[in-house]
């Protein structure tokens, strides 16, 4: 074989396709293989496909309905919390880990208008046994928990209060009296509750507490008011990153609430009536004010005067409205002019309603819309002026609004926003919550005892965004679908009209209460009415495994996301490619489950599913929270779990490891005969070169189409001309090697963040690790704890490592060493096991499922590791460029990747596709 030297190309090209073509011959299934080695089509699975009957599948429930970050850690703690569900979920659902104890399961707030309860559903984490189990407890010091865990979500549900009965109805259904909802994940023995007492919050719990005695045998222990408003609101201001907003002229901007500086501040409850509390901590308030002119008001004046028969529909009204018609503005006063000596435009109402009394109109004569515009804008005027006066009375400068009078409605944030920035001239703002109606229910539901929620913090909570219900234009029009067959019923029925997706109005299945009591929409001609309510809140997923990343120099003003999609063209772009790049991602998911009729559908249904979600973000960028690139690419590969494809890259990421395995120990002997300067130089663009393999890109989707992989990784080394676009390779080489006959210190323990499987593991990272280890550097290869695309998996490197291993002495005592070959091999290459003392190749998982990383969320196991590494290798577009490519670190840090993205290009490092990067940065 050719040497490695100078400007290396492996040239193994008959040897590699011989290989190749005998590792495919070889394999008990059956696919059709296209030129570049790669699965189009095959029958995986297909057994156990066909024998599933209207979409049941037999296996664990989908992941979307519990976050298994990894087999092996346990799922979800109770003393942590976050939001799991449709974004646009009118109920969304919070979900609490760790709960092992018998607790009551739900809470209400009942207050005049409204009734809202919150429930809890647990499942049984799994901890499943593998080859990381002992490398996991050597780096955790023994403090991991083995045993399975128990975990759970909380799901928020409305009802109108005078529909009691539906709630009453719903609460007998589910079982949530006697504890048993979801019994079947739990204890089979735990006993039924019986005379249960409830935890109840608002004026109906003393007012209807006889009427749940007498139908459902359950006791009410009532709670404060205030104290639940005040428990919920802080939990979630601690707790959830994108809780808090500010909206203003239609603009949402979500605000990053720093929980140890989030004292005082004014609440101000919104409801039936209004309450002002000042806020000094947890459990300490005072009610300074409030207004009896609130939702009830609204509501009430609003069904007189324009006969409307719900919340919703004055409100929907009311966007169709032109308050003009109604109300005296200060330009009807002056003849269209501004009275700018006291800083009033035409525009600003003078007195609402006060055209009322000169136009000689009857009620019938004005438009409801008009009336119900106008009356919204007198009562949101009103109590963001008084909320603002008693900010002022006290100094504080933050304002949270809370309460299902807001409701999610742009006029109404809108008008607040303009009251409270009017009368404060600029120096004070309103502030909105996403969960803003629940706050009381939640706040009684963590009155209970042992829950552990007064903990929680921001890092500990994921929010999804399952299509929990079918949805038009960001709306949801019918119930929560919460079964897989029934989600992809319901997708089928979906006609995609360019951008535009609309869909039949379901009905509610005979004995349910549909939308939490609300009516479920009508259909009117060939449209269908919008939802006014647009808080757009996922499920939040409690998963206490999660930390802050310690080695990040500044964690608060930490940004994983390099390229900023509040810019439209720049999210109308990374859209397109999405788009684009989606069959090619739907044929590689249907294939790989065997292709059969059921993974059609689903495959089908995923891809309607996620074009449903791309169509609501370009409406509304900030419908799910604060848009990154991340976070955009880890919702397509939630999107694909909930549509039960786990892996879709599964068959094509072992075909690439066997093929790169094959050639790796020819590889290795060729480093091996080399000095340690070309070693280092040849191990760095090895790196580069692998890292093209990335089934991410649209350009090198085309590269796999025109040549076998050894042709592509020939090509990709070819182009490793220095310099790079960005070249830090001398320095690094200086750190490594030394300068002027000094040698330098070693590092002590290295973390490489793995991107690709096949030749960018195997090829590209596992040498440059082995390097390491050769220093007497303890080595951590990170990779993702979810499949995303065609990365590696930490479920799966421990068997690439010691089919390495095999070959290679380094790397085998290493792996010994860091418990990744829990059988010590027997066929060693020395024919003995003397000296088997070595620093410890080790593998931990991330914390997340996709290509990105965001290094405010990492695994726990991940957080313990860091703590004693003195480098960081972060390789791959989607680590080290689309995220971090700002970060800066308490340590030294490497970035390694191949430009695969022309915006990448552009943009970032202003190059062209397949330039370099090799960013080296000391530490901070």
């Amino acid at each position: 074989m050719a040497g490695l030297t100078g400007h290396p190309v492996l040239e193994i090209g008959d040897k590699f396709e011989e290989l190749q073509n005998n590792i495919f011959n070889n394999n008990k299934n059956k696919e059709v293989i296209d030129k570049a080695g790669l699965v189009v089509k095959g029958e995986e699975n297909s057994n156990n496909n066909n024998n599933n009957q209207g979409g049941e599948r037999d296996m664990a429930p989908p992941t979307s309905n519990s976050l298994h970050r990894s087999g092996s850690r346990p799922q979800l703690d109770l003393s942590k919390a976050a939001i799991q569900g449709n974004s646009e979920e009118r109920d969304p659902t919070i979900l609490l880990p760790n709960q092992s104890d018998d607790i009551s399961h739900f809470a209400l707030d009942i207050g005049g208008s409204l009734i809202k309860l919150v429930y809890f559903s647990r499942h049984e984490g799994q901890s499943i046994d593998d080859k990381r189990k002992k490398t996991v407890k050597e780096i955790s010091n023994g403090s991991r928990r083995s045993y399975p865990i128990l975990g759970g979500r909380l799901h928020f549900v409305k009802f109108e209060t005078s529909k009691l009965n539906e709630c009453l109805d719903f609460i007998s259904s589910k079982q949530l009296h006697n504890g048993r909802i979801d019994s079947h994940y739990w204890n089979s023995e735990a006993p039924n509750k019986e005379n249960a007492v409830i935890k109840a919050t608002g004026g109906g719990a003393y007012k209807f507490a006889d009427l749940f005695k007498e139908r459902l045998g359950v006791s009410i222990d009532k709670e404060d008011e205030m104290d639940c408003l005040v428990a919920g609101a802080n939990f979630l201001l601690k707790a959830i990153r994108h809780e808090a907003f500010t909206h203003m002229e239609g603009h949402k901007e979500f605000v990053q609430i720093d929980h140890n500086d989030l004292f005082p501040y004014l609440l101000v409850n919104v409801g039936s009536g209004v309450s002002m509390i000042k806020v000094d901590g947890d459990g300490k308030f005072q009610r300074v004010s409030g207004t009896n002119v609130g939702g009830g008001t609204y509501w009430g004046l609003g069904r007189l005067l324009t006969k409307c028969n719900s919340f919703d529909e004055l409100l929907e009204l009311s966007q169709r409205g032109d308050n003009r018609t109604i109300d005296m503005l200060v330009g009807d006063i002056y003849g269209g002019m501004d009275y700018s000596k006291i800083g009033l435009s035409a525009s600003t109402i003078a007195s609402s309603f006060g055209k009322a009394i000169s136009d000689k109109k009857e009620l019938e004569d004005h438009r409801p819309e008009d009336i119900s515009l106008s009356l919204l804008r007198m009562i949101s005027y009103n109590i963001g002026q008084i909320s603002y006066l008693n900010a002022l009375r006290f100094g504080l400068k933050r304002i949270f609004f809370g309460g299902f009078f807001i409701r999610g409605h742009a006029y109404t944030m809108d008008t607040i926003s303009f009251a409270v920035h009017f009368w404060s001239q600029g120096q004070a703002q309103a502030m909105f919550l996403r969960h803003e109606g629940f706050l009381g229910a939640l706040g009684a539901f963590m009155s209970y005892e042992k829950l552990g929620l007064d903990d929680l913090m921001v890092h500990q909570l994921v929010e999804r965004f399952p299509m929990g219900a079918p949805y038009t234009g960001g709306k949801i029009h019918g119930p929560p679908l919460g079964n897989l067959n029934e989600k992809i019923s319901w997708m089928e029925k979906f006609v995609l009209k360019g951008t535009e997706i609309t869909a039949p109005v379901p009905m509610a299945p005979p004995g349910t209460t549909g939308l939490g009591g609300f009516e479920v929409p009508s259909s009117k001609g060939g449209t269908l009415r919008s939802d006014a309510s647009a808080l757009n809140v996922g499920v939040l997923h409690l998963v206490p495994t999660l930390e802050v990343f310690p080695l990040l120099a500044n964690p608060k003003m930490y940004e994983p996301n390099t390229i900023d999609l509040s810019d439209h063209c720049e999210l109308e772009y990374w859209f397109t490619v999405l788009s684009e790049h989606l069959p090619d991602l739907v044929d590689k998911a249907v294939a790989s489950e065997g292709g059969t009729d059921d993974a059609k559908r689903r495959g089908d249904a995923f891809a309607r599913a996620f074009s449903a979600h791309l169509a609501r973000l370009m409406e509304e960028p900030a419908a799910y929270g604060k848009l990154g690139l991340a976070n955009l690419l880890e919702l397509r590969e939630e999107c694909l779990r909930e549509f039960q494809f786990l892996d879709a890259y599964r068959s094509i990421k072992q075909r690439e490891n066997e093929v790169s395995l094959a050639v790796l120990p020819d590889l290795l002997m060729e480093l091996d005969r080399m000095d340690e300067e070309a070693r280092l130089l040849t191990l760095i663009e090895g790196v580069l070169a692998a890292n093209i393999f990335d089934w991410g890109s649209r350009a090198c989707v085309d590269l796999y189409h025109k040549g076998t992989i050894i042709d592509i990784y020939r090509m990709s080394r070819n182009k490793m001309q220095r310099p790079w676009r960005v070249d830090d390779f001398d320095l690094f080489r200086e750190r490594m090697l030394g300068s002027e006959g000094k040698k330098p210190r070693p590092h002590k323990r290295a973390l490489l963040f793995v991107d690709n499987s096949g030749a960018d593991v195997v090829l590209g990272m596992l040498p440059l690790a082995r390097e390491l280890l050769r220093r007497g550097t303890e080595v951590v290869l990170v990779a993702n704890s979810l499949p995303a695309l065609n990365d590696v998996t930490a479920m799966e490197l421990p068997d690439i490592v010691a089919e390495a291993a095999k070959h290679c002495d380094i790397l085998r005592r290493a792996a010994e060493a860091g418990g990744l070959l829990v059988d010590a091999m027997t066929n060693t290459l020395d024919g003995s096991k003397e000296n088997c003392s070595s620093v410890p190749l080790m593998v931990v998982e991330n914390g997340c499922g996709s290509p990105c990383i965001d290094l405010r969320q990492v695994s726990s196991e991940l957080a313990s590791a860091a703590k004693h590494a003195d480098l960081i290798i972060l390789e791959g577009m989607g680590r080290a460029l689309h995220t971090n490519f700002n970060a800066w670190f308490k340590c030294e840090a490497l970035k390694l990747a191949m430009v695969k993205n022309q915006r990448l290009a552009e943009k970032l490092i202003k190059g062209e596709i397949y330039d370099c990067v090799c960013r080296y940065e000391p530490a901070s």
